[in-house]
């Protein structure tokens, strides 16, 4: 199947209860944007993905943000909050890592276990690995 590829979606997050909620995404799968990923803003709109990655830090963050940690599959292995000037821990069975504002992830539903859906702007549905490398 296709790659993944830097650019714009949406993240939905299907909850235990059947409400579903749906943000902004921004994909970061080249190298250049996933090193910048979210350093030197003040504020996200949303998620941002990186894919491929195992683990994140916020040295040059100006904001607290939550990561989760997801498979192959896009289930949630772990999610964390992270304070600026931390370096997070790599997770073995981590190949994406989702990033947004400190506290955003506990209101959409993301928690352990969670399986997430991404939706590519040009319309491709990504409920498990089917653009990273295989």
């Amino acid at each position: 199947m296709a790659r993944w590829r830097d650019g714009q979606g949406r993240l939905t997050v299907r909850g235990d209860r059947g409400a579903t909620v749906t943000v902004p995404l921004e994909i970061a799968a080249s190298y250049r944007a996933r090193t910048k990923g979210l350093l030197g803003r003040d504020a996200v709109e949303g998620a941002l993905l990186l894919t491929p990655a195992g683990s994140v830090h916020t040295f040059g963050m100006r904001m607290p943000i939550d990561v989760a940690y997801l498979d192959r599959r896009l289930t949630v292995l772990a999610v964390r909050t992270m304070r600026p000037g931390r370096l997070g821990l790599p997770r073995l069975r981590s190949r994406h890592v989702l990033e947004a504002a400190a506290g955003a992830m506990a209101g959409w539903g993301v928690g352990v276990g969670v399986r997430v859906e991404i939706e590519r702007e040009n319309g491709a549905e990504t409920g498990a690995e089917t653009g990273a490398d295989g």
